[in-house]
Formats: C-alpha cells, structure tokens, sequence
C-alpha cells in the first residue's frame, strides 16, 4: 500500500484534510500546534488505498522542538512513496519557504494549495498551472474544509508516488552552490537525498552533524575561510535568503492580489477590537462567563433575581407544577434554566426513570435485595450520575471548538503573551493549558511544541489546573447542590466560572513559584502567524463533538462501570464478606476505610467535622483519582444508603445526591468550595499521570506527584480556613510574604533576576 505523509506550516489545513481523506475525527482547530505527533489512516477515495500521515506543523526542515524532530525523522527515515505539502494559498511565499526545503529531498511532492475558497473571496487568484511549470511539480487547488479538489489530489498523488524523483539545489548561481555540489558528492554513498543533506550541514543543522560527523568535518574545511560579499560567513543567513528570492523570482508570478489599498480584510477589523491592549483581556474574560452561563446558570440572564419573573409574568408556565416529567425542566420561580441546564434536566429525567422502570421490575419480580441494590445503586446509579452532564459537557465542548476554529484562540495566546513572559512561560504554552480544558492528556502531548525543556516540565504541572471535561460533574454537581442548600449562594454558572478563574489562577501562581525557583531557565521567542479568522465547519465540529462524546460514553461502560460495581461491593460487604444492606453501611469496608482516612482531609473541611455519613466525601477523593468522574459516581452510588431518611429505591443522583449529603453531614459552603478545588487540582486521573511520565523528562514524575498533592491541599486548605473564620488569612499572608522573601534572596544569591519576581 503506498504512504502518503501531510507536511505544512502549522495552521495550513492539514489536520482538516487528513480528516477529509480518512474519515477520522482528529482535532482540528484554527491555531498552530494541534498536531504535535504523527497520525495515521486509510483514504479509499482514489483508485486504490492509500495510508495517509498526518505530521506535526513545522515551518522548516531545521528542527528545534520534538514535534519538528518528529515531522522530518519520518519523511527522512520511514521514506514515504510521496509528500503531500499543503500550502495555504493565502500566504503563498511564506508557505513556500518549506516547500523548496521539500524539492532538496529524493522523495516524490506533491503541493496541495489550500483554502482557495478564502482565496477566491478575498478576490486574488494563483494561476496553478503556471506554479506548476516553475515548481516542477504536481500542483492541485483544494479546499480541506469544502472537499473541493480532494479527489483530484489523492490520484495525482497515486501517480506521482508511482515515479521516482531526486532533488535539486535552488541556490545555483550562489556563492556556496559550488561547496553544496562537493558535499553533496561525497554524501552520494553515504545516505539518501544527499543535496538536502549537503545543504543541511552548510547552514549548521545541529541534528545533521551529529549523525554525519566525517561529512561536517568536509563541509568545515570547505568552508574554512568563506566570506559572502554580503552575509559574510552566515551560510544560514544566505541559504535562507537564497531561498526567498527564489520564490519572489519564479513563484510569485503565478499569484495575483487584489490591491491592498482596496481592502481592509476581515480579520484586521475583528482584530481592532479583540486584541486591543485595554480590551482583549476584558473580553476574553467575558466570553468565558458568557459561555459558563449558558452552559450552567439556574437564572439565565438573571432575570429571578432582578425579579423579573415574578413581577411581570409569574413562573407558572416555567415551572410545570404538579407535571411529573416537566416540573423543574426548564426554571422555577427563582429563574429560567440555562440551555445547558435544560439539557441536563432532560437527560436526567429519562435516565430516573429508566433506573426507576428497572428495579421496580426487579423488585417486581421477587429479586433478591442485593441484587436489586446491585442494579440501582451499584451499576445504573453510577452511571447515571455521570451521564446525566454529559449535555453540558458537550456543550461546553461546542463552545471552546468554535472559539479554536474561528481563530480566536490564537489571538489569546498573542494577547496573553506578554502577562505570560512575565511568569516565566512564552505565549505559546497558552495553547495546551488552554487544551487542558477539554482533555489533559492531548494537551500534555501539546508541549512537545515548547523548544525549553524546564518550560516544558512547568507546563505540563499545571495543565491540570485547567479543569478537564471529566472535572465538570463535579463543579456542576457542588455548585447546583450548594446554590439549593445555601442561601445567598450566587448562580451556578457563576460558581463554575470562579472555580475555573481559580484553578488558572492557582497554575500561573505555580508557574511563577517554579519558574523563580528549580525550573529557572531562559525563554524561548514566541513568533507565531496570526491565521485569518474563519467559520467553523459545520461537519468538522460535529465530528470532534461525537468523537469527545464516544469516549465520554466509553469511559462510562469501562472504568467507572468497574469503580462503581466495586464501591457498592465494597459499601455492602462487612471484612468477613457478610452483606450488610443499606442500613448497616457504617460498618462496611468502605466505610472503614472512609472513616481511617476521613481526618487527613480535616485542614480541608470535610475531614473529622463532618457527620457521620462524611466519610463518602474523602472516600470519592480518593475514587477520583481512577477516573475524576468516579466522584460523582461515587455519590450517586452511596448517597441513598448513607443518608438518613432514604430508602434504598429512592435514586439519588447528581445534584440531588450531593444536596443529601449536604443536609447529612453539615459540611460548610466553605468546605464544598474546598472539596472542589482539592479535586480540581490534586493528581488527575490515571491516564493523565501516565501521559505526564512519558512527556517529563526522567526523574520528574515523583516530584510532579508531590506538586500535585501539596498545591491541591495547600489550596483548599488555605480556602476553608480563610472561608470559614476569617482571621487565618493574616497566617497565609505571612507564610507568602516568607515564601516570596526566600525565593528572591536565594535568587539574588545566586546573581541574576528570577523569572516572574524581581530581585529586590
């Protein structure tokens, strides 16, 4: 089967198109560095299969992050029968640059110019055939997001896989042409493609003369006493010029632009308000409460507490009293349900009463009480308790993909960038904290575009500050059980989006700390185009939605399905395996083990203070570090045994779960916001931890779990305490002050300024 490998500039389309080739549902978003390792998959929409690769971003061949090293070890190594370099034809010479890096190499290429859809609204034209005689290669005008051109690109790929091809030098009439040809020469015998190779060692590529040593030694005393009329003895600077007058002279011909005085392109005019030095950040800030909002407020547009219900229509029509199904979908009379609170009313409806259908059959039936318990509490209660978010959770979803692919999220990293260098990070490690609101484990992956390596290892500790999807059963569970026991509580959607302000506040605190103290270390540049902004297709982000949703769902059928059964074996199972029903609870395994390590959590608040039934509290603390999910779970599958006035087949999930519990144990609106933060920024889950071992460099993992646990019960503690008396917030000053005072004498004894604090 022939492989076909995707290379381009970061932000060009090729995730999109890999998509569109293969079916796949990869994540794509309109920011560089989506992609940060190779992919493959299977086209079958040419005359034959192909296997396709889609590389990592890079905008030259010159590596200097892994996912560079990844894009040019494969194209090098693994030989692909044929390149497929997608060019946006929007930034054609730029775009370019990487291509004649490609015409070096003995590999066949074919260059796909992307996006001429946007090309042809913005009113220029690339005559592609005219680009084609001067590349002297295959060149197909596609649209990735439209389809537009795919099938034509795949079979001239086919045929031009089909023919061997040796690269060429673009720097002919040079004052190094000469020296490319001997070098090239003498590495004939010695590897593939050597004209790339050659040149490669002329421009100093650290990763080329450490493998060809004997050649670099001939290419220094062939250059030994070179001097350029004009860049003197920097042959990178030269070839790096040669290679854009090269595109200005033979490629920019073929492109014809509409008259810059004649527009002031889209983007600008978005970008005058957006990424204005005042503004931006403002603005950020209010989108994100915006979309907390809509995706968890109980009074959308605050109309229940500016009155507005019962002033002018009453909430009758809202509440649907005495209707079953209906009453409380949509609102009460303290206000209307977000859309995403609607959703989740609705989803949980239909699973009570599924789970209620069930083990009244069951019971029906004559089944035995652990079986029934088994069933309800054990199996579906758990499950349910999880699935009953997933409405909001892919909603929350939705919102960050379109943020990502109308190219607004680039902008945030541009904006944030200069608060960013101040703590020690460039602002392109924005990118994956920002991924870590969807998912920690791609995101941690993402670092691999952060060239400094102590940068790297920063960045990958406090990704999960940035609360995960699997995290938000939690903030939505405690946040709508606190506003329905608490009162003066604010709005649900306001408590989630403090809670996600804490946690990014939590990691640049972090960052700052490690950045002025074992992870000092000099920034990197951060250039990075800025991509026009663009509608977000409508397929691609359904696409991404079902994948995130497929392995929601398939994360509920595994390992929660497994926590869950095991939690209501252990609930109902005494240490000489006699089964104690829901009554008896306290003196079950669990509840042992609960009650053993329910003090450690006392600094947090829902330690030894809490009542009897508080031990289900440290219990899903723990259970939390499987799968975050398994919190809630864990709730759903305890709660109606635990608390006092619940029968077994009364299901408690979710919201209401954590409102029994609450009433049960008496723990404090101060602790639940505690137990929130400890669960947000203590060890993630399982996969995560192994995600952070493979990408930190050896010997960090001990210390990154460490991190973990001493920030998430530092945190907390420091939230409870401070929460509920008051007068500690003197002590946490002090202990601050102290910290701070120590790490800028230690820096300064070391002689130099620390990144994020300044030497006094």
């Amino acid at each position: 089967m022939i492989t076909v490998a995707l290379a381009g500039n970061p932000n060009c389309g090729k995730t999109t198109l890999f998509n569109a080739l293969t079916g796949a549902t990869a994540h794509v978003g309109n920011w560089p560095g989506v992609t940060v390792d190779k992919r493959e998959g299977v086209c079958k929409k040419g005359d034959r299969p192909v296997t396709v690769v889609d590389l990592p971003g890079i905008y030259s061949l010159s590596p200097y992050t892994p996912e560079e090293v990844i894009a040019r070890n494969f194209i090098l190594d693994n030989r692909p029968d044929c390149v497929i370099d997608i060019v946006d034809s929007t930034n054609l010479e730029r775009n370019l640059y990487l291509t004649t890096q490609f015409m070096e190499m003995d590999v066949p290429v074919v260059v796909a110019l992307n996006m001429t859809d946007e090309l042809d609204r913005r009113g220029d034209r690339i005559d592609a055939k005219l680009l084609e005689e001067r590349l002297g290669l295959p060149v197909v005008r596609i649209s990735a997001t439209t389809g537009y051109g795919v099938k034509d690109l795949i079979n001239r790929t086919i045929a031009a896989a089909k023919k061997p091809r040796k690269g060429i030098s673009l720097l002919a009439g040079t004052s190094v042409s000469d020296i490319i040809a001997q070098v090239a020469d003498r590495m004939n015998d010695e590897t593939a493609s050597p004209v790339f190779h050659a040149i490669k060692l002329l421009e100093g590529d650290s990763v080329e003369r450490s493998v060809h040593k004997k050649s670099a030694a001939f290419a220094d005393k062939l250059t030994d006493g070179f001097e350029d009329a004009t860049f003197g003895k920097d042959i990178e600077a030269l070839v790096a010029n040669a290679r854009y007058d090269y595109i200005t002279k033979n490629f920019s011909p073929a492109l014809s632009k509409k008259t810059e005085s004649a527009r002031i392109s889209r983007s600008e005019k978005i970008d005058r308000v957006l990424t204005n030095k005042w503004a931006g950040i403002p603005i950020f800030a209010a989108i994100l409460f915006v979309i907390f909002h809509l995706t968890f407020a109980e009074d959308f547009l605050f109309l229940g507490a500016m009155g507005v219900l019962g002033r002018n229509w009453g909430a009758e029509w809202v509440n649907f009293e005495g209707n079953e199904f209906f009453e409380g979908l949509f609102g009460s009379s303290d206000g209307i349900n977000s859309p995403g609170v609607i959703l989740a009313n609705l989803l949980n409806g239909c699973t009570a009463a599924i789970q209620g259908g069930i083990t009244g059959g069951m019971e029906a039936a004559g089944a035995a009480e652990w079986a029934s318990g088994l069933v309800g509490d054990g199996i579906l209660g758990g499950l349910f308790a999880v699935l009953s978010f997933l409405p909001q959770i892919l909603l929350l979803f939705l919102f960050f993909s379109l943020l990502e692919d109308s190219g607004y999220m680039a902008r945030v990293a541009f904006i944030l960038d200069r608060i960013f260098r101040r703590l020690g990070l460039s602002g392109r490690a924005f990118m994956p904290m920002i991924m870590g609101f969807g998912c920690s484990i791609p995101a941690m992956v993402n670092t691999r575009t952060l060239a400094d390596e102590r940068e790297r290892t920063a960045t990958v500790r406090v990704i999960p500050f940035f609360s995960c999807g699997a995290k938000l059963p939690i903030l939505t569970a405690m946040a709508g059980a606190m506003v329905a026991y608490f009162p003066g509580m604010p709005d649900a959607g306001v408590i989630t989006f403090l809670m996600y302000v804490a946690g990014m506040l939590t990691a640049f605190v972090a960052v700052i700390t490690m950045r002025s103290t074992t992870m000092r270390g000099e920034l990197t540049p951060f250039i990075m185009e800025l991509p026009d902004y663009r509608a977000p297709g409508f397929r691609s982000t359904m696409l991404h939605l079902w994948d995130k949703c497929k392995h929601f769902i398939k994360k509920a059928f595994t390992i929660i399905l497994a926590s869950t059964i095991i939690i209501w074996f252990l609930s109902h199972f005494a240490w000489n395996w006699t089964y104690m029903p829901d009554e008896e609870m306290g003196s079950s395994i669990l509840a042992s083990i609960g009650m053993l390590i329910q003090p450690v959590f006392t600094p947090l608040g829902f330690g030894s203070q809490i009542g009897a039934a508080g031990w289900v509290f440290a219990v899903a603390a723990i259970t939390g570090l499987i799968a975050k999910e398994n919190v809630i779970a864990t709730f759903g599958t305890l709660a109606s045994a635990v608390v006092s006035g619940f029968v077994a087949d009364e299901a408690l999930e979710g919201v209401d779960a954590v409102e029994a519990l609450i009433g049960a144990t008496g723990i404090s609106g101060s602790a639940c916001i505690a137990f929130i933060l400890f669960n947000m920024l203590t060890i993630p889950c399982f996969a995560a931890v192994a995600t952070a071992k493979a990408e930190l460099p050896k010997g960090k993992m001990k210390w990154t779990l460490l991190f973990w646990i001493v920030v998430s019960y530092l945190v907390a503690a420091m939230v409870y305490t401070v929460g509920e008396f008051v007068w500690p917030v003197a002590i946490w000053v002090v202990v601050a002050a102290a910290a701070a005072a120590v790490i800028i004498f230690v820096n300064k004894k070391r002689g130099g300024k620390s990144i994020g604090l300044k030497a006094a």
